[in-house]
C-alpha cells in the first residue's frame, strides 16, 4: 500500500461511542426520559458526526440488549474532546443520575478501521 493510501487511511479513522441498556424496570418512563431529555442532550455533545439507536438488539452470544446506541465522531481526540467538554459531563451525570435507575447501562468506546 502506498504510504498516500496509507495516510488517508489513517486520517479515515472513524470513533465510535457504544451504549448498550438492558431491559428497564420501567420501559415507558426510561422511553420517555431517553427521548424528550437525553437524546437532546447527547445531540448537544461537539463533534457529534451521527447518533443512531437501536431498540431489541438480537444477540449472536450473551444476552440481548434493550437498547443500542451509537454515536460515531471524525477520530478518537474528537471523542475524547466531546465526552469531557461541558455537554459531555451533563450527558454522562443525566445517565447516571436519570437512566440508571432504570436500567444497568454499560458502554465502550471503539476505532472503526476499514478492513
Amino acid at each position: 500500500m502506498s504510504t498516500a493510501m496509507q495516510n488517508q487511511r489513517t486520517t479515515e479513522r472513524m470513533a465510535r461511542f457504544m451504549v448498550m441498556y438492558d431491559k428497564p424496570s420501567d420501559i415507558e418512563a426510561f422511553e420517555r426520559h431517553y427521548r424528550d431529555v437525553h437524546i437532546p442532550l447527547a445531540r448537544q455533545l461537539p463533534g457529534l458526526r451521527r447518533y443512531t439507536v437501536g431498540h431489541d438488539a438480537t444477540p449472536v452470544i450473551g444476552e440481548p440488549y434493550y437498547l443500542v446506541a451509537m454515536l460515531d465522531w471524525d477520530d478518537m481526540e474528537s471523542l475524547a474532546a466531546a465526552l469531557s467538554s461541558e455537554a459531555g459531563n451533563r450527558t454522562a451525570e443525566d445517565a447516571m443520575t436519570n437512566l440508571s435507575r432504570y436500567t444497568t447501562i454499560r458502554g465502550m468506546i471503539v476505532q472503526l478501521d476499514d478492513a
